[in-house]
Order: C-alpha cells, then structure tokens, then sequence
C-alpha cells in the first residue's frame, strides 16, 4: 500500500502534540482497571506487535504515546502484511512471537478461522457495530478506511460529487480505480459503488451494472493492478477512486494543498475495517491488552484520526487539528467483511462480464 511509504520523521513531528504529558501512574486513568493491567504489564516489559509499520495509519504516533505513557513497557513492531501476519501466526502457533496482530478485517477472519487468536473485549468494544467485531473479541475493528473521489483540480474543473456524477461526459478518459479481482481496495470499491446504486450486501448486481455503465461511458482512463500514488502526485490521474487517506496525505503530507479534493461521494460509500487481535498464547498477555486497550480508548483513536483514517469507535471527538478534515459522513456504510468474502468470485465474475474487461 502506497501509504505504508508515509515519511516518519514528518508524521512523527506533526503528531508529537498527541503524546501525553505524563506517564499512567502521574494522571488519571484512560479507563477503569489500567493502572493495575500496567503493572501487570510491566512485569512483562514489553509487547510485540505485528504487522504494525510505522508509516501506516499513524503506528508511529501510536508508539510515541504509548511509550511515554508506559515507560516501563518496550514495544516491539514488524511490517509483514496481513495474508503475511496470519501465516505467521500460524508457523509460530505453539511458540507464538506475537502478542497482537494487525491486519485487514478479512485476514482477521482467517486468523479465527485458523485458531491463533484469542477472545479480548478491549475498552469501547461494545460500542463497535456488529460487523466491525467478532462477537468474542477475536478481532475488533480499530480504524476505518473509506472510498472516496480524490480529484486532481488542476486537471478537473467541476468536481464530482456522486456516482451520477462520475457518468457525465466531461469527465471522459479521467477516471482510474484498482482492479477488484486482485485488490482489497478495488474489492471494497465495487460494494462502494454498489451501496450508491442501491444495492447492498446481498444483492451486488447494482454496483455491477453502474461500473459497466462507467466503463460504456468513455470515462475511465484505465484500471490498474497496483496503488498508483505516485502517479497522481505527478499530475498523471484527473480522478482517483481510492481511499480518503491518500487524498488527505496527497493534499497535507506531499504538498498537494488545493490542488487535490477529497470527495466522500454523497449517496453512499463504503468503510473498510481494519482489525487487531489478542494473539494466542502470546508471550505477554498483560502487555498485549494494555496495548490493545490504549488503542481503543478515545484517546488512541483520536491518534488514528491524526493519522487520516477514521476511528472505529462512534462518536469519538476527533482532535482539533483534523476534525474539519475528515468532516461527518453518515452516508458511509461499515463493510460487512464475512458477506463480502462470501461474495467475491461473484464480484469477480461479475466485473468481467459488466465491464468486458481483459
């Protein structure tokens, strides 16, 4: 993913204003019970967290406030990918390395699935919408990415506010999107667009036919099989349907400033889960959930809002600094990742056949 190339020292010093002034032991607590779980942890001395690069969704923001509040408790990382995670977990699974694991929401399906995680219900658990937690805290969602128009305005002059939009004939040759057959992100667009057309997670056949509809109408420039950030950093794309996070890291992290807008479309879109999990039988079991708890509470999540991606749990206060720009937006709709798993070779089939695509 091309926000995993975020550059750190520059995160880490527009984000050092969320770190806590002092450690648990000199505020009150986040929540009822911390203070007792960090000594638990400290015991320990440390959590290993994977698959937690530190350029993506702000982990090193998450690092920093962490360590200074629990000084005492080292936090150890890796960057292997979610496929790569539970594979992992599943060598290591009677020598576990891991206490938590990160990952897209369908490979936290799989880790389930596969027996490697264990039951957790962190802090704001309940809060959390069904489809956005395994009922036994297996897995629980953390953040959120949503599909967005990001709209190079030097090249647009109107931008699109909707799907209908997207249709018209000025925007012939301008729009690029990821294939759904090969990645997550073009998966999630398809139930985006879906979700605008009407349809829902049990009937994909009108997301289907409005990307034909797209396709037919000259207005697609190309579909492509990786991110391609760089290239519209470069000026090369006039319409990106991707993740809100690249545009708001286009336009405030590289430099983009106006020349980028970021455009929930306004019938409906589609919020991407990421989850995290207890790992099972991890070798710091106290650490991992004070770890887990942190990144729960409003606090923590106010730190992934920093970040750009939103936070999972509803009606958090997201801080001052980016609150006008991941505006509300109740027309995006939490992916359900089991009944879109279910329906992938359809999507896939159906893409094909709708776009007549090679």
């Amino acid at each position: 993913m091309q926000s995993r190339q975020w550059f750190v020292a520059a995160l880490t010093s527009l984000f050092v204003a969320a770190v806590p002034a002092q450690t648990v032991l000199d505020s009150p607590e986040l929540y009822p019970g911390e203070k007792a779980l960090f000594e638990a942890a400290k015991k320990e001395g440390m959590v290993v967290s994977f698959d937690t690069g530190p350029t993506w969704a702000n982990w090193a923001a998450q690092f920093a406030a962490f360590k200074k509040r629990y000084p005492e408790v080292e936090i150890v990382y890796n960057d292997l990918g979610s496929a790569a995670t539970v594979v992992a977990l599943e060598k290591a699974r009677n020598r576990p390395q891991a206490d938590t694991a990160y990952y897209f929401a369908a490979s936290a399906v799989d880790a389930v699935n596969k027996g490697v995680v264990a039951p957790f219900k962190p802090v704001n658990f309940d809060k959390l919408p069904s489809v956005f937690r395994e009922k036994d805290g297996r897995w629980f969602t953390i953040h959120t990415l949503t599909v967005a128009f990001i709209v190079n305005t030097k090249l647009v002059k109107n931008v699109p506010q909707s799907w209908a939009d997207l249709l018209k004939p000025e925007y012939k040759n301008s729009v690029v999107y990821l294939d759904p057959r090969s990645t997550g992100v073009g998966q999630v667009l398809t139930f985006a667009a879906n979700f605008g057309a009407g349809g829902d997670m049990n009937n994909i056949q009108p997301g289907l036919d409005y990307l034909g509809r797209l396709h037919k109408s000259g207005n697609v420039l190309r579909v492509l099989g990786t991110t391609p950030y760089a290239q519209f950093l470069k000026g090369e794309i006039p319409i990106w349907i991707s993740y809100e996070n690249d545009g708001l890291k286009a336009k405030h992290i590289d430099g983009l400033g106006d020349a980028v807008a970021v455009v929930i479309p306004k019938e409906a879109s589609a919020a991407a889960p990421y989850g995290i999990s207890l790992v099972e039988k991890g070798p710091n079991p106290n650490a991992g959930k004070l770890w887990l708890n942190f990144i729960m509470t409003d606090f923590g999540q106010g730190i992934f809002a920093q970040g750009f991606v939103r936070p999972s749990v509803p009606g958090v206060k997201l801080p001052d600094s980016v609150a006008d720009k991941l505006p509300a937006a109740p027309q995006v709709r939490p992916l359900d990742v089991l009944a879109a798993a279910a329906k992938k070779a359809e999507v896939d089939k159906g893409w094909v056949a709708a776009t007549e695509a090679k």
